[in-house]
């Protein structure tokens, strides 16, 4: 491997110094005798490797957010450029801000993606096998998303009778929490929270990791929420660049619930209760 990456980037590599590992797979840095840097990534699942460089050349076509570049990409290994990072101002946040909506404004004609991907450690349903679900956000979201997410809980043993009437009951009631938000399908980064983007030595954002489709862009925003979530001025800066619908935060329960959900089916049932949480929060909105 090291030798057929040599081969392509047409240095000798001085180091290779391992910064992750899990069960979905290794991150590393490569050093090459000329002091450049690079990111190599391997996978347990291959095809997390050609998702990820195809999420980042389609953010790259936005042209809003910078990403590292795809230098080499097989189905045993990827490798891409090295983004050093630096500290996070508020001119920063501000700035990243504005840019995250000027991603949401990079659209097309429907929903979803041409390939299913991966959110964390699960398989993320993007392919719009109807018209409905490319027209539809709606119809998409439950059926794509939210009950894809809901099958594997019941497949894993976490849909007890509790938990099937409180989401027979938010299933019934998407439509209508849904209405009046309606907008073009926009380019999603579908996984943004502080362990995926890193601020750059220019001020600027770089986004990583992606789970991209083509939905609404508050599923983009609440995810940003949803652990601890961004400083007050990057959703000011948001705010003032691209306005939000009214009824965004009822919406956001919806779209935070399908990673609690995803939560629940990769670390069990410690977000059990939180899961329940979320299906019943549109309703107290």
């Amino acid at each position: 491997m090291i030798t057929a990456i040599e081969n392509a980037l047409g240095e000798t590599i001085t180091e290779n110094r391992p910064v992750s590992r899990a069960r979905t797979g290794t991150v590393s840095v490569l050093k090459t005798v000329s002091g450049r840097k690079f990111i190599l990534k391997t996978a347990a699942d291959p095809r997390r490797l050609s998702c990820e460089a195809h999420g980042l050349q389609e953010l790259q076509k936005a042209d809003a957010i910078a990403v590292p570049n795809v230098l080499i990409n097989t189905a045993a290994f990827l490798v891409t450029t090295y983004i050093a990072s630096a500290p996070a101002d508020n001119a920063f946040w501000e700035q990243f801000g504005r840019e995250f909506a000027a991603l949401h404004r990079y659209t097309a004609s429907g929903f979803g993606f041409y390939e299913d991907n991966f959110i964390g450690a699960t398989i993320q349903k993007n392919i719009a096998e109807t018209t409905a679900q490319a027209s539809s956000w709606h119809t998409f979201f439950m059926e794509k998303h939210l009950l894809f997410q809901y099958r594997l809980a019941e497949k894993n043993g976490y849909a007890g009778d509790e938990f099937r009437q409180a989401f027979s009951r938010l299933e019934k009631a998407v439509p209508g929490i849904l209405e009046g938000s309606e907008e073009p399908p926009a380019l999603l980064h579908g996984d943004l929270w502080s362990g995926n983007f890193i601020p750059g030595s220019d001020g600027h954002a770089r986004l990583i990791d992606p789970a991209v489709y083509y939905g609404h862009r508050e599923a983009d925003l609440a995810m940003t929420e949803l652990f601890g979530g961004f400083p007050n001025i990057f959703y000011a800066a948001y705010r003032e660049a691209y306005p939000l619908p009214d009824g965004y935060e009822r919406r956001a329960a919806l779209y935070k619930l399908y990673h609690i959900l995803n939560h629940l089916n990769i670390f069990g049932s410690g977000y059990y209760r939180q899961a329940l949480e979320w299906m019943r929060a549109p309703f107290s909105r």
